[in-house]
């Protein structure tokens, strides 16, 4: 708690007061809720822009991981057995091994600097671990219903239409809380790919703010609260039904 009591504090009090390192554990002397303002002006179109990514982004690849882990676990075909480990491997590969592949292909395509390429990279960065989650939670379906709906005349769209989606509630909890702070949070993809544009998220604005030699401290601290915020209100809200839906299906009775 101490770094956010810093940050907070911070955050309060007047340029000159935040300057001095002595004080750093300091409450303000009088409260200064200018550095919001400024901090709102200068973020707030980045603000917009992470919005945007992260919801985008959340959406697509919760739905493309579901539809993954449904057909991996109810829809057996040949190279099952092979495909599932290869995406598995995504996992493990490290951001920066894939940033020059990843610009340049943005580049080649005509989407370097703008949105859409960051929503595409991180659904697809994000499609291993979504996958993963909705599989092994929909390996605890029980398969009679699948085959139930089969019979009734349902095909692939209609079970997962109206037996499997209305289940997978505590599966998109889980993605969507997971997905939305691993985007709301990244930094390197968001650096390389849009540094310099319109379409730069709060991350990038955030690192410019503070990247100065003469720093305003109050101002930066403003600006990250801000930036924390949406992350914060969705473990606020959805953070009772993480746990809950991340062991959901794990043991069996």
């Amino acid at each position: 708690m101490m770094p956010m009591y810093t940050v907070i504090t911070t955050s309060l009090k007047t340029p000159d007061e935040a300057g001095q390192l002595n004080s750093v554990w300091n409450l303000p002397t009088h409260v200064n809720w200018n550095s919001y303002q400024q901090a709102w002006d200068l973020l707030g179109p980045k603000l917009r822009n992470s919005a945007i990514l992260t919801i985008t982004a959340t959406i697509l690849s919760a739905l493309m991981g579901s539809i993954n882990g449904y057909v991996l676990a109810k829809w057996r075909f040949p190279g099952a057995n092979i495909i599932f480990p290869l995406m598995l491997f995504g996992m493990f590969i490290p951001y920066q091994s894939v940033l020059i592949p990843v610009f340049q292909f943005m580049s080649d395509v005509n989407l370097g600097g703008t949105i859409a390429a960051l929503i595409i990279t991180h659904v697809v960065y994000g499609l291993p671990i979504t996958t993963l989650i909705f599989r092994n939670y929909y390996v605890e379906v029980p398969t009679d219903m699948i085959e139930a709906g089969k019979i009734d005349g349902a095909g692939f769209f209609g079970v997962y239409r109206w037996i499997v989606f209305p289940l997978s509630l505590p599966g998109f909890v889980v993605v969507i809380i997971w997905q939305f702070t691993q985007i709301w949070n990244e930094f390197l993809f968001a650096v390389t790919l849009t540094s310099g544009t319109k379409a730069e998220p709060i991350t990038v604005a955030l690192a410019q703010l503070a990247g100065g030699e003469a720093v305003k401290w109050n101002l930066p601290m403003a600006g990250a609260v801000m930036a924390a915020l949406p992350t914060l209100l969705v473990f606020i809200f959805l953070g009772r039904y993480f746990i809950r839906g991340l062991l959901a299906g794990s043991v069996k009775g």
